[in-house]
């Protein structure tokens, strides 16, 4: 056995340990816990968000989630394991607020006009397209989210966090708990059933269905 995977026994060990304790109410228990832990999930924050306000908060809000589900944790998975997941999630939801925020920002931005009052950079290109194939375009997204709801959830989260939220598969792996090999598989799959759906699509739409 390797001291390397000794170690991380041992860490385990001792966040079992501390979790017990944790769970009977010792709250000196879980600050150990979290001792030993925020670096890694600040870390994984940090990472995915690239601010360090939105990772520093994200930690506090992961911990805070921890201990109020601290009773409904069974053990499954390492507890590290646990409070990434939980950390994984906040940093998705802030990541997709961000985007909605940036997007709404956007559209919300008024109008500029010149000294003679007439309109400055005409937003040609956003209205250019006709009702027909912007309504094309959201019956192809309605195809897509309806076959990546009907994936397996372990295929979804995958597709969900690489090609939707971009993580890289080191960082996919981190939150999963999984190998990269098995994350890959998962996502291939993932790809061909979207694939499938996009095409049976376009094979409806030449079809005149």
């Amino acid at each position: 056995m390797s001291q390397e995977v000794s170690q991380e026994e041992d860490r385990q060990e001792e966040d079992r340990r501390l979790l017990a304790r944790a769970q009977d109410g010792d709250v000196s228990a879980f600050e150990a816990l979290v001792g030993l832990h925020q670096d890694r999930v600040y870390g994984l924050a940090l990472r995915m968000t690239r601010s360090e306000a939105d990772a520093a908060e994200i930690t506090q809000d992961t911990f805070l989630s921890a201990y109020q589900h601290l009773k409904d944790f069974r053990g499954e998975a390492a507890f590290g394991s646990w409070v990434h997941r939980i950390a994984a999630n906040h940093a998705l939801m802030r990541l997709r607020h961000r985007r909605v925020a940036q997007a709404a920002e956007s559209e919300l931005q008024a109008p500029e006009f010149t000294e003679r009052g007439t309109l400055a950079d005409y937003p040609v290109t956003d209205w250019s397209r006709d009702a027909e194939e912007k309504a094309l375009d959201a019956e192809l997204g309605q195809a897509i989210q309806q076959a990546a709801d009907r994936l397996p959830e372990g295929y979804r989260e995958v597709f969900l966090l690489k090609d939707v939220d971009g993580l890289s598969y080191e960082q996919i792996a981190e939150v999963t708990g999984d190998s990269i090999p098995a994350i890959k598989s998962r996502l291939h799959r993932a790809r061909l059933a979207l694939r499938e759906a996009i095409d049976l699509f376009y094979n409806r739409d030449n079809r005149g269905v």
